[in-house]
């Protein structure tokens, strides 16, 4: 996915904004396991997936507890370290090799006094990212754990090919060993 289509897909706006914005981005290559953000550091930028998989995690005693997992178009983001220029919480690393494109804060924060298109962009970025985490919160706490994997199932299944069980057990807020019982109930019916 090039980063016109990610922009186009948070918000559309005139075309010399989007240009405008997208010029100032750059592309990197990390290969699978480069840590994009790590717990303990301020990293102020924002990072979009142009191909690949990550996943952000936080450790606990002793192993990593998977949160949140992004496809193409997904924004990488430590909100702590942007909003508050404090060290984050989260390490998100690449679960395949990927292609990102880096959003320099400095550059954001400059358009967002010169372009109302761009603020309006911004604005609704945020929006969806609050949304997305409201939709993941919601279900952990009241689902039970058949129905998460469901909807998984149902809204993410290219998950299943691309991301190690653990990791999607830890998703789902279960063990291994809950996920391989679930996903043979599923499968039965």
């Amino acid at each position: 996915m090039d980063i016109r289509e990610i922009i186009d897909r948070i918000y559309r706006m005139p075309e010399s904004s989007a240009v405008r914005l997208a010029a100032c981005m750059s592309s990197l290559s990390r290969p699978r396991g480069y840590c994009v953000l790590e717990a303990g550091r301020v990293e102020p930028n924002l990072f979009f997936i142009g191909r690949g998989i990550a996943r952000a995690c936080i450790s606990a005693d002793g192993k990593k507890v998977t949160f949140w997992i992004g496809a193409e178009g997904s924004a990488l983001i430590s909100l702590k370290s942007y909003v508050d220029d404090e060290p984050g919480y989260e390490t998100v690393e690449l679960m395949e090799d990927s292609l990102l494109y880096v959003l320099k804060r400095s550059d954001l924060e400059r358009f967002l006094a010169e372009d109302i298109h761009i603020a309006n962009w911004a604005r609704r970025f945020a929006e969806s990212e609050f949304l997305r985490t409201e939709q993941k919160l919601i279900p952990m706490l009241f689902l039970p754990a058949a129905r998460r994997y469901e909807t998984l199932l149902r809204e993410r299944p290219e998950l299943l090919r691309r991301v190690p069980l653990e990791t999607l057990a830890s998703y789902l807020g279960i063990t291994p060993v809950s996920l391989s019982r679930i996903r043979a109930r599923v499968k039965s019916k």
